[in-house]
């Protein structure tokens, strides 16, 4: 019940956050999709992932006893065994060579807001033909094929 909570407010939490995207005024849908794959492409050729398996600390979990008359005391124990996980500790190099590729490509990092519901509703489906110019009531909408940038007023 709990763990199904969690997931709940996680999935309801993620429309709240701030997309993180590249950004070129004017560009069209299909040359950012290509921008993009190609510096995906040359981060994960320049910084390939690369995965370690790691464990945390063990946790000693103490015994504790408690006899009929209320007294209790710590008689013992066992050992729980930390958790095994993995890491690609070339992730945040993977991102910074991205960065930089798109940057090369004249986009910059740019953060928008996820449209309020009534804005998402009334804008077309699908990705943004062309990146329009940002204004701070722009937001963003995800799609199926990409990010749609809806820029009010």
């Amino acid at each position: 019940m709990r763990a199904s909570l969690v997931a709940m407010a996680c999935v309801f939490l993620s429309g709240c956050l701030p997309v993180s995207t590249y950004y070129a005024e004017g560009v069209s849908a299909a040359k950012f999709a290509r921008d993009d794959t190609a510096c995906d492409v040359q981060a994960l050729r320049d910084a390939p992932v690369a995965n370690q398996t790691r464990q945390s600390a063990p946790r000693y979990i103490p015994r504790r006893v408690c006899n009929a008359a209320g007294n209790c005391y710590t008689s013992g124990g066992y050992w729980v065994p930390g958790e095994i996980y993995t890491v690609d500790v070339n992730a945040s190099l993977r991102a910074r060579v991205k960065g930089l590729c798109m940057i090369d490509r004249v986009y910059s990092p740019v953060e928008l807001p996820i449209c309020p519901r009534g804005v998402a509703e009334a804008a077309p489906p699908g990705p943004s033909p062309v990146l329009p110019r940002l204004n701070p009531n722009s937001c963003a909408i995800k799609t199926d094929g990409g990010l749609r940038i809806v820029t009010q007023g």
